[in-house]
């Protein structure tokens, strides 16, 4: 298993001026978080791809990224334009982020269809064809059963070659399967249903152990290629002098929407969960990299009190 460099990524998308979100970015930058990612929703939140685009203008090393797009609000042909125009304005800092759509309010409230998990899982990996052959530069035409593209060239050519990294995330092992041989970069998820209930034991470590399985396998030679990734699933990430505290306290309301069988120790032990002091934090992402291979870590929007812990760990 290679070992790679710890790399953070940030998040808060929240609806805010230009201003904030470019001072917001600056300090992630100097703090040493390696990207700054946006959400795709239909909800109180900024749209991805201008706002990242105010960021890539304030900022120099800066990656930006989306966690994830929803493929279901977007032609590829449509998405592909615009991801090619942000990596030629951020001089090649973009990294794709993806997925299947999952938000069932927000399908319900616009309209859009919510197919089934293997239409959408197979819609999205049409479009990812797609994208990779617009992003080739050359005229591509494509019949499928989502998406029909006759004799187009991608421009703007992406400054990154042959494309921007791509990172595919889940919890399943379609999805994860996928991610596998078409990803640079796999996110791992917990399984966890539309209305938030679910198997909440797919978010251990040992679950996570066998998602990793399930990736080495069906990317073959090109596994050592792929960037590992994580996020906190069920509460934002938080530094606190009492873990256990906390812990019991994301159960407790865990468990107001479905059983969980699960301890506080699992719970904490969980690679979707960061919840713990900084030397605690620390050590759980040493050991997540040391046994897992895991070294792309999403912070979500704690970028202050995560400091400590990136500026120890970043690039290490």
């Amino acid at each position: 298993m290679v070992k790679r460099p710890f790399r953070f990524s940030v998040g808060g998308g929240g609806p805010q001026s230009a201003k904030a979100l470019a001072e917001r970015a600056r300090k992630a930058e100097s703090i040493g978080y390696s990207t700054y990612v946006l959400s795709d929703h239909l909800l109180d939140v900024l749209a991805p791809m201008p706002a990242l685009a105010t960021i890539a203008a304030v900022t120099e090393r800066l990656r930006i990224g989306m966690f994830v797009l929803n493929n279901d609000l977007r032609h590829p042909a449509v998405l592909h334009h615009e991801l090619a125009t942000l990596d030629v304005l951020s001089e090649g800092r973009l990294e794709i982020g993806i997925g299947a759509g999952w938000n069932l309010p927000e399908y319900k409230a616009s309209g859009i269809p919510f197919d089934a998990v293997p239409v959408r899982v197979g819609r999205l990996e049409e479009s990812i064809t797609i994208l990779k052959g617009l992003f080739a530069g050359e005229k591509l035409t494509h019949t499928g059963a989502s998406y029909t593209i006759t004799e187009m060239e991608g421009r703007p050519r992406p400054v990154q070659q042959p494309h921007p990294p791509i990172l595919i995330g889940g919890g399943g092992k379609r999805v994860l399967r996928l991610a596998a041989r078409e990803a640079q970069i796999v996110g791992f998820a917990p399984r966890i249903g539309v209305s938030g209930g679910g198997a909440f034991d797919s978010c251990t470590f040992e679950a996570t152990r066998e998602k990793v399985g399930w990736v080495r396998d069906a990317a073959g030679a090109r596994f050592d290629e792929i960037e590992l990734n994580t996020y906190p699933s069920f509460r934002p990430a938080s530094v606190t002098d009492d873990p256990k505290k906390a812990a019991g306290e994301l159960l407790e309301r865990l468990n107001k929407n479905a059983p969980v069988a699960l301890t506080v120790d699992e719970l904490l032990d969980s690679p979707h969960v960061f919840i713990g002091t900084v030397d605690q934090l620390v050590e759980k992402f040493t050991r997540l990299r040391a046994e897992l291979g895991i070294s792309n870590i999403m912070v979500g929007n704690g970028i202050d009190d995560f400091a400590p812990i990136v500026e120890r760990l970043a690039g290490t």
